[in-house]
């Protein structure tokens, strides 16, 4: 068998999700644009118009830009897998505060900055607002767990919102596992609500 037949390597894999983060100021332009090119309902088209959708998408798209042969967020729908994925009842209620409440401390960091919106920069600024985020252990935490939604939406059934036609699976040429599940058989669909005891 030869390299060719057996896919990519583990190490090519990394390779290819590391690089990405050397295209965020490549392509400024596409930011939200891809990403409203593959949204399809009205209802989607809703809550994404709203903050803090708007600001966490353009968060996503410059931490996983897209390239000449690769998805960016947009392109694998990556805000319509996380808001899937935190805005259900089965949810963990924790990721879906630290997210928001991120996003609000994003923009008034902005502001404070810039007199702008994160939305509203350019490219560059884009880049220093998150770079001071980065400097904080609750602003790594945040950028980390945003990272982990992305990876998930780039990877994950597109059942689950993401991934649509299997774009991430093509690029990095996975083949998923069979069956996928059917959407009345999403997990947070099946699972049983998340519920918090307060310490006390």
């Amino acid at each position: 068998m030869n390299e060719r037949d057996k896919g990519i390597s583990r190490r090519e894999f990394i390779t290819r999700l590391t690089v990405l983060g050397s295209l965020a100021a490549s392509y400024p332009a596409l930011a939200l644009e891809r990403l409203r090119s593959n949204v399809t309902s009205a209802n989607e088209q809703d809550w994404l118009d709203q903050d803090p959708w708007q600001t966490i998408a353009a968060v996503q798209q410059h931490l996983f830009p897209a390239g000449e042969e690769s998805p960016g967020a947009g392109d694998f729908r990556a805000i319509v897998y996380l808001h899937n994925s935190i805005e259900n009842p089965a949810a963990d209620g924790e990721d879906k505060t630290f997210i928001v409440n991120g996003a609000g401390w994003l923009n008034d960091l902005s502001r404070d900055r810039y007199q702008r919106s994160f939305t509203s920069l350019d490219e560059p600024e884009r880049e220093t607002v998150l770079r001071q985020i980065e400097q904080s252990k609750a602003g790594r935490n945040w950028l980390s767990l945003l990272l982990t939604y992305l990876l998930e939406a780039l990877l994950a059934d597109p059942v689950y919102g993401g991934n649509p036609g299997g774009i991430g699976w093509q690029w990095l040429e996975h083949q998923p596992g069979y069956p996928t599940p059917p959407e009345d058989k999403s997990w947070f669909k099946l699972a049983a609500p998340v519920r918090y005891q307060r310490k006390g």
